[in-house]
């Protein structure tokens, strides 16, 4: 199992025995996003908005089939789990009431990770608020308790959802986003953290609704958190911590000027209403909106477009049964009337906005805002909160801060809450890539540069080529790092979202088997996280019931590695046709700088031990088993949805520390070095995955500084994983591992420099404007 007692010293993450962990992850699952009973992926409209009589027990996956999923994982070299959950997993029955038997699974889900040797840390997931609002997250009630009616987003635009539209198969890509700047997120999200400051006759059950929505979200999760304690044996030696609220948003906090949207705001797709047009058409009045498309360069301005609600108003209507959930509101609170007219934002009885600013100070105080005041006394306030409640429970969990997407984190250094056991949890993905749903190897753009203002033109944030433009990712990441380290202090980095689209291109390699773009996407991204200098990440993402029709079942989003439709990277069986033997065997006292090749080899002893360290030799046990109709090689062309990108070696326990590390697919070698203060006890090497996929047994090449190594088949439920062993000696030392070329998309080995390989074979790709 995982080794307990995980500790932090300074950036680096270390085991109990004292060796740096390098995290590779998954997030798991994205179908946990959605309610598994009844099924209901975001294009199902069907009983939609019955939402207190769902169930997401089975979520990620059963019981029986976690142990698929979780020995696959691990044999593909990764050894950290996000695990996600959401708000509405926990309390979709209402106010207080907790699902127990949701959590109960969670419980035998998170024992059986345990049992894989997995290091979890938990997700409490959401995007846009909730699937309500076109996302993820929050139970039904808090939009009602809000004073919304969700039943009326579609008609007045106040949330674009893939549930409610009129033909789900031709909802627009990536349009889900959006809705962080539509009414009913705007609304929430302000509530949610600043709602006594800018919302204050929003009184429910003698509270205001700030603190009535932030008291349910970390009751839940506290909730959660206790019965895992409860339940013993998980806290520290499975689950080792608890990230924040994902991708949390600041609604309207800070807004200068509500008739605008800030040169800054780059997610512009479809309709994009102001926020003062989208409390017109929130409030059933037509707006003539801004529509925008999105090229290599960003956003730009496609037309206008009239949305008119036909007097359909997006709040509740003072009929409404306020009575439903149990909650009381205060007479000051008026349904049928918009929030914001209430708190003096705008007259209805003339359509005048009256405060364009509102929003951009502490009404009270007239204190200014911004998202550096929003993150540092908003967002703090709501984090101190739920970290001391999760505290109270785990008592030495790590806590993963993560703060907006790509916004400047929180001032954490040098405060009282910088303490040691905190992460700098952070996402990123290539825009360009994402938003297109297709791999440009000619330019991209420094998004974050842009973003920073590190250039007087944006034509200086352009990279061309593909070698500048993997520089370019790396550059961003290595940014974001250190910016985290600047404003949070010295501490590991972890980027806990990160992926590629995999249906690019208009799913052509879903009809030619060819995920050339695919590869050298996710290789990019995987060259920038390997060369940044972050202590892990965990990939977004895993989905069990992906396929090519649909993606992830959810918004027309299809990042999962797998996918039903597509078969697995060939396990060791079906590679290997050595004879059984055991999993064990040497290549002992390599002097420094010696490069070997494994083979067949008899076992050494007195008698051959010279020629043994002239030529060192492994003998390595192919797995006995695989997974029915999972792991068996697919014919040339097939492809193994870029599999050879996300499964790569990777170090997993250093003794010293890790100065750096990297895969080049193209020439499929891995590089490693390190610094120890000592040589390497005996029983506590240095470890590093090495997937047999890359370098199988007896056509794998190592150069070694110094010590010795032996590569060895660990089992895991009868399919091998491989793992490096290395005992050096102390100071700096290197490694370099040579594995097999391959055809892309296929097991066949190239015979000659001349037929391509991963990166030679790849089609050209067109350039989309």
């Amino acid at each position: 199992m995982a080794p307990a007692g995980l500790t932090i010293d300074g950036i680096r993450f270390r085991d109990s025995e004292g060796r740096e962990v390098t995290f590779r992850g998954i997030n798991v699952a994205g179908d946990c996003k959605l309610p598994r009973h009844p099924p209901q992926p975001s294009r199902e409209s069907k009983g939609f908005f019955d939402a207190e009589n769902v169930s997401f027990v089975g979520r990620p996956f059963t019981e029986e089939e976690a142990h698929v999923h979780f020995a696959r994982i691990k044999r593909w070299g990764y050894n950290l789990i996000r695990y996600i959950f959401t708000w509405e997993a926990l309390e979709h029955a209402g106010p207080g009431k907790y699902d127990e038997e949701f959590i109960d699974h969670t419980v035998k889900i998170l024992r059986i990770a345990k049992s894989y040797g997995l290091y979890v840390f938990m997700d409490p997931h959401q995007d846009v608020w909730s699937r309500f609002t076109g996302g993820s997250g929050a139970p039904l009630w808090t939009l009602y308790a809000c004073g919304l009616d969700p039943e009326a987003f579609n008609a007045t635009q106040a949330a674009m959802v893939h549930n409610t539209w009129s033909d789900p198969a031709l909802y627009p890509k990536m349009l889900w986003p959006t809705n962080y700047t539509r009414l009913a997120t705007e609304t929430t999200f302000t509530l949610f953290y600043a709602g006594r400051d800018l919302a204050p006759n929003a009184i429910i059950d003698g509270k205001n609704i700030q603190d009535y929505l932030t008291d349910h979200f970390i009751a839940a999760c506290a909730h959660l958190a206790q019965r895992i304690h409860d339940a013993g044996g998980l806290e520290n030696e499975c689950v080792i911590g608890w990230e924040t609220m994902n991708e949390p948003h600041r609604g309207l906090i800070g807004w200068e000027d509500l008739n605008s949207l800030p040169d800054e705001l780059k997610m512009r797709k479809g309709t994009m209403p102001t926020p003062w047009q989208s409390i017109l058409t929130g409030a059933g009045r037509a707006a003539e909106v801004d529509v925008y498309e999105f090229n290599t360069f960003g956003p730009y301005k496609s037309g206008r477009e009239l949305v008119d609600p036909e007097g359909v108003s997006a709040w509740l209507s003072k009929d409404f049964d306020d009575t439903k959930y149990g909650w009381k509101r205060d007479p000051g609170w008026k349904l049928g009337e918009c929030l914001w007219a209430q708190n003096g934002v705008w007259d209805p009885s003339q359509d005048q906005l009256l405060k364009p600013n509102y929003f951009a100070t502490i009404p009270k105080s007239g204190e200014k805002l911004d998202y550096i005041k929003y993150t540092n006394l908003y967002y703090m306030h709501h984090f101190r909160k739920y970290r001391d409640a999760i505290r109270s429970i785990h008592k030495n969990c790590i806590i993963l801060v993560q703060s907006a997407v790509l916004e400047i984190p929180p001032s954490i250094k040098g405060t009282s809450d910088d303490e040691d056991r905190l992460v700098f949890a952070t996402h990123y993905y290539d825009g360009i890539t994402l938003l297109q749903k297709h791999w440009n190897k000619y330019y991209n753009v420094d998004i974050f540069g842009l973003l920073r203002h590190k250039y007087s033109s944006p034509v200086f944030a352009v990279r061309l080529g593909e070698a500048a433009i993997r520089r370019c990712l790396r550059d961003q990441l290595s940014a974001i790092r250190a910016e985290g380290m600047e404003f949070l202090g010295e501490r590991p980095t972890l980027f806990t979202e990160i992926g590629i689209p995999f249906d690019m291109d208009d799913k052509y390699a879903y009809k030619t088997g060819d995920y050339s773009s695919q590869i050298s996407a996710l290789d990019a991204n995987q060259f920038a996280l390997e060369g940044s200098g972050v202590q892990g990440y965990t990939l977004w993402t895993y989905v069990v019931q992906n396929d090519h029709e649909w993606g992830d079942q959810w918004n027309g989003e299809d990042l999962s590695i797998t996918s039903v439709d597509d078969p697995l990277l060939p396990s060791a069986s079906s590679l290997s046709t050595l004879p059984s033997a055991n999993p064990s065997s040497a290549s002992l006292g390599q002097n420094s700088s010696s490069a070997t090749t494994l083979t067949d080899s008899t076992t050494i002893n007195p008698s051959n031990l010279k020629d043994a360290l002239k030529t060192p030799t492994i003998q390595q046990r192919p797995a006995n088993a695989t997974e029915p109709n999972a792991d068996i090689a697919a014919g040339p062309g097939t492809g193994y949805r870029a599999a050879e990108a996300w499964v790569r070696p990777s170090p997993i326990a250093t003794v010293g520390s890790v100065q750096s590390f990297g895969f080049d697919l193209k020439s499929v070698t891995f590089t490693f070095t390190l610094t120890s203060p000592s040589a390497t006890k005996e029983t506590l090497p240095t470890e590093i995955f090495l997937p047999e996929f890359h370098f199988p047994a007896g056509k794998t090449g190592v150069e070694v500084s110094g010590g010795r190594w032996r590569i060895e088949t660990v089992d895991v439920d009868g399919e091998g994983m491989q793992v490096m062993r290395w005992w050096h000696g102390a100071g700096e030392q290197s490694l370099t591992v040579k594995g097999v070329k391959r055809k892309a998309g296929t097991a066949e080995e190239m015979q000659d420099e001349g037929e391509g390989g991963y990166l030679e074979t790849m089609r050209e790709s067109c350039i989309v404007m």
